[in-house]
């Protein structure tokens, strides 16, 4: 028995669509022009761009769901209604869409499309699920914010709806993502695809006697000056809400600041079971502007036990700590299971640094690649030197070898006469390709081949 079960991948630019495809993704949500919650980061600028990824993945037998999720003001009702058109002809498999207005609009006009709805939707309640099954919405997207349990009674009530829930990625610290932190700081507002991620920024708190205030400025208090250089405060410093007397919040502050609203990631592999007997389908991973060293090792890990839990077995622990091991070799802010299992409360933030956490660094990525002379050319993308042991991850193998020579402009081996070679023991990322003769061969699948290293020192890096 195969249980139909959807691992959804994101798709920032076609390059990790591509990634996403080769290491197991059943479906792709990419960010449209404009009208995407994400087109600040997506790189699917154009109809064109949109165009070549449908057909991309297509071309693979997979899904495509193209997001379209903004809040609209009124002068942008028309230009959404007009692109519309543009992306309904590229027939993707659905749109997820927020707005009830534009919902209504584009089924009016396009009756035929299947319509997911978006998790910034709000859509927390069996009440409003069934709402939207009778309005003919295929899918809807539940928020974050809900427990197994909550998930169960939902699929229970409504069960002739697609459930969809996300099991990894970055978790906004805004209900369902009504943050006005970038807007009131950036003026960009986060329901129209522009968010600047305020909540992610480090904060410095001052004594009342380290500014000087000017009184004297007609428009109101103005900060004038800093007496002197900032010095991180000394002690425990702590926050007390007024109605909530007697509980004491850690504010931690290093030389970089303090991060009071500086969420943990979601990682939910030991849930993916519990999700998968409430009713999820569709298993979505957050992260359009993460790169494709994140869309190959994310995909990969969830890929493994999501194949075991469609055949109706249970998902072993060793199975979970590999998983686990490969999910955390990607920059992350430490893990939480979010909402699933009750509400985190103080658990869900990192109040004392905005270190990425993670194991491994993303240390180049193959371009080209010689069966013949097994000769590789590596676009770097972090610092490595001769003598590091490096892996080397393909959609179907993984390769660790230790590197000896390599050289920029070409290699000796590869029978191009190039005066220009240079032998090197230090290879840095954003600086010119290198070249290393591979100890094995890649066969046709080195075009989608990631390389990696362990941390030399520390397992925190400071972003």
């Amino acid at each position: 028995m195969s249980i139909d079960l959807e691992l959804l991948m994101p798709g920032g630019s076609l390059t990790k669509i591509k990634y996403a495809i080769a290491y197991g993704a059943d479906a792709i949500y990419a960010g449209v022009p404009r009208y995407s919650l994400r087109a600040r980061e997506n790189e699917i600028f154009d109809i064109e761009q949109v165009q070549k990824a449908v057909d991309y993945v297509h071309g693979h037998g997979k899904k495509i769901y193209l997001t379209c999720n903004i809040y609209a003001h009124n002068n942008k009702i028309n230009g959404f209604m007009e692109a519309m058109k543009d992306m309904v002809a590229l027939k993707p498999d659905a749109f997820i869409m927020t707005d009830p207005g534009l919902i209504a609009l584009t089924k009016e006009k396009f009756s035929d499309i299947d319509i997911h709805l978006s998790t910034q939707a709000n859509n927390t309640n069996w009440a409003q699920v069934k709402f939207w099954r009778d309005f003919g919405i295929k899918r809807v997207i539940l928020a974050r914010e809900l427990t197994v349990k909550e998930i169960k009674e939902i699929h229970e009530k409504v069960p002739d709806i697609e459930l969809e829930a996300f099991i990894h990625g970055s978790i906004c610290m805004a209900y369902s993502g009504r943050c006005l932190l970038s807007n009131y700081f950036n003026y960009r507002d986060a329901n129209q695809g522009t968010c600047s991620h305020t909540c992610r920024w480090g904060f410095k708190a001052y004594a009342n006697d380290a500014v000087r205030i000017n009184m004297d400025k007609s428009n109101g208090y103005e900060v004038d000056d800093v007496l002197a250089n900032y010095v991180p405060l000394d002690g425990d410093f702590y926050l007390e809400e007024d109605t909530r007397r007697g509980e004491y919040l850690p504010v931690d502050e290093d030389e970089y600041g303090t991060y009071i609203m500086n969420s943990k990631d979601l990682c939910a592999i030991d849930y993916l079971e519990e999700l998968k007997d409430a009713g999820i389908i569709s298993f979505k991973v957050e992260g359009r502007n993460k790169t494709e060293y994140y869309t190959t090792l994310i995909v990969r890990a969830y890929r493994k036990g999501i194949d075991i839990l469609k055949t109706g077995s249970s998902i072993p622990e060793e199975v979970k700590t590999w998983m686990l091991r490969e999910v955390s070799s990607t920059t992350n802010r430490g893990f939480i299971p979010g909402f699933y299992a009750r509400n985190p409360q103080r658990e869900a933030q990192e109040l004392s640094k905005k270190h990425a956490i993670q194991t491994h660094l993303y240390a180049a990525r193959i371009v080209s690649f010689d069966p013949e002379t097994k000769i590789a050319e590596l676009e770097v993308k972090n610092r490595f030197d001769k003598g590091d042991m490096l892996t080397l991850i393909t959609p179907d193998k993984e390769f660790e070898f230790k590197l000896n020579e390599m050289y920029y402009f070409g290699h000796p081996k590869s029978e191009i006469d190039n005066s220009e070679i240079k032998l090197t023991e230090h290879a840095h990322g954003g600086d010119k390709n290198i070249f290393v003769e591979l100890p094995f061969d890649l066969g046709n699948s080195w075009e989608k081949t990631i390389v990696r290293m362990v941390y030399k020192e520390a397992v925190s890096l400071s972003r």
